[in-house]
């Protein structure tokens, strides 16, 4: 079993990247292999899944992802390819939210998710999932101004907090907000 691997992107595809490292290309299959950087050093997480048929690697660029992917691989009916398209199209921080606040829309949205896989995956997994959001004690550096616009409205810090990860910093203040209230009234 693999935990990581640091190497060299030599190939990207359609849904999977080739891993060089001691010499070795790993072919490993990944949610966007357009986000890891070719010829570049980089640390790829990884999960290995053995059947009776093959040994496949899958691979994710943070721990977070990985984490998540372990949990949601254990619902039942839920397996890796089902997974791994979930991560091209959404967030960490999206997936868990939706999962705690039973959007099942939001969830029925990725490849081979319907009605009943959704309803599975938040069945088994509400609020069995820590948001990776910033805690209580750390700056939200760069969302002091849309934190205090959201505040004097009247929203919680805590809730602001959890949807903060979702908006685009680079735009402007009031488009941020829009964004932050399209969250909030979920």
């Amino acid at each position: 079993m693999y935990s990581y691997m640091i190497g060299k992107v030599t190939e990207q595809e359609g849904n999977y990247i080739v891993l060089e490292c001691g010499n070795i290309g790993y072919f490993i299959y990944v949610s966007n292999p357009f986000s890891f950087p070719l010829e570049k050093e980089i640390k790829v997480y990884l999960y290995t899944h053995i059947t009776e048929d093959e040994q496949t690697l899958y691979g994710f660029l943070t721990k977070e992802e990985k984490e998540l992917f372990l949990k949601l691989i254990h619902v039942k009916g839920v397996g890796p390819k089902t997974v791994l398209p979930m991560f091209a199209t959404g967030s960490v921080e999206g997936i868990i939210d939706a999962i705690d606040r039973e959007n099942i829309l939001y969830l029925k949205k990725f490849p081979k998710v319907g009605e009943k896989v959704a309803r599975q995956i938040i069945l088994d997994l509400k609020g069995k999932l820590a948001p990776s959001s910033p805690n209580e004690n750390q700056s939200v550096a760069g969302f002091e101004e849309l934190t205090s616009v959201l505040e004097s409205l009247g929203y919680k810090t805590q809730d602001i907090k959890k949807i903060l990860p979702n908006i685009d910093t680079t735009k402007e203040i009031e488009l941020q907000v829009k964004e932050a209230l399209k969250l909030l009234l979920k």
